[in-house]
C-alpha cells in the first residue's frame, strides 16, 4: 500500500511539474496540446466542449408528481425520490466518480453531500482567481472548454470537468442547463437517450453542495420531474 501511495504521489508531482513547465515555456497553444494529449480532446471527450446553453429561473415544480414520491433519509440528507430506483449515498473520494461507470447497471440514484464551501476549502489557492464559494467553483467547471485553455487555472478546471461529470452515456447528446430558484442554484447535465436517460445534478442549496446522479433505465423521468425531485433535497444537521 505504501508503495502504491508513493507511486501515485510521484505521478501527481510529475504531471504538475509537466504542466508548470509547459505553461511557463510553451504558452497557451502548447498547454492545450499537452492537456489534449494527456487527458483528451473534444472528439474523445465531447463534454470538454459542452457548456450551459440554457438557463431556467424559478422553475415550476410538479406538485402532483411530488405527492407520489417516497421520502428518504440519510446522514446529512433528506430527499423525496420515485419508486423503482436503487438509492446510494456516496462521498467524494479520488476514484468514486469512475466507479460509477461500473456500478450503475440498474436504475440507480446516487446522492452526495458536502458542507458549505467544501471546494474552496479544498482548493484555497483558487480564491486569488475569484473562486470565492462552491457555486463559483462548479460554474467554472461547467463552463470549462479544452479549446479555451490559456493558463494553468483553465487547464485545472478542464481536468476537473473530466473527473467531475460521471457517465452520461453518449456525451455527444449531453446538454447542460443552468438553473436557479430562491433556495437553490446549480447545473444539470442530462442525456435523454433512446433507451435510457441520464441526469447529473450539481446543486448549491441550503446547507451546502449536493450532487444527484440518476441513471433512468425505464425513461420515466424528464427535466421537469428531476427539478421537482431536486426541490425536496435538504441538509439535515447531525
Amino acid at each position: 500500500m505504501k508503495k502504491k501511495i508513493r507511486r501515485i504521489i510521484l505521478i501527481f508531482i510529475f504531471v504538475v511539474a509537466g504542466l508548470l513547465f509547459v505553461a511557463k515555456f510553451g504558452g497557451p497553444r502548447i498547454l492545450r496540446l499537452y492537456i489534449e494529449t494527456g487527458v483528451g480532446n473534444c472528439q474523445k471527450i465531447p463534454v470538454f466542449c459542452i457548456t450551459p446553453q440554457k438557463e431556467i429561473v424559478n422553475p415550476k415544480t410538479d406538485e402532483e408528481y411530488l405527492a407520489k414520491l417516497l421520502p428518504y433519509s440519510f446522514p446529512e440528507i433528506q430527499i423525496r425520490l420515485p419508486k423503482g430506483f436503487k438509492v446510494i449515498k456516496e462521498r467524494i473520494t479520488k476514484v468514486y466518480y469512475k466507479k460509477w461507470r461500473h456500478r450503475a447497471k440498474d436504475a440507480t440514484i446516487y446522492l452526495l453531500y458536502e458542507p458549505e464551501d467544501f471546494f474552496v476549502r479544498l482548493f484555497p489557492q483558487l480564491k486569488k482567481y475569484s473562486i470565492n464559494n462552491d457555486y463559483d467553483f462548479i460554474s467554472r467547471v461547467m463552463y470549462a472548454r479544452v479549446n479555451e485553455i490559456n493558463d494553468l487555472v483553465d487547464a485545472f478546471f478542464v481536468v476537473m470537468k473530466g473527473i467531475f461529470i460521471p457517465d452520461l452515456s453518449d456525451q455527444r447528446n449531453v446538454e447542460i442547463v443552468k438553473f436557479s430558484s430562491p433556495t437553490q442554484r446549480g447545473f444539470i447535465g442530462h442525456n435523454i437517450g433512446l433507451k435510457e436517460n441520464y441526469f447529473d445534478c450539481n446543486i448549491i442549496g441550503q446547507g451546502g453542495f449536493f450532487k444527484v446522479y440518476i441513471k433512468d433505465k425505464a425513461k420515466v423521468l424528464d427535466l421537469t420531474k428531476v427539478i421537482s425531485i431536486l426541490s425536496t433535497i435538504k441538509n439535515v444537521p447531525e
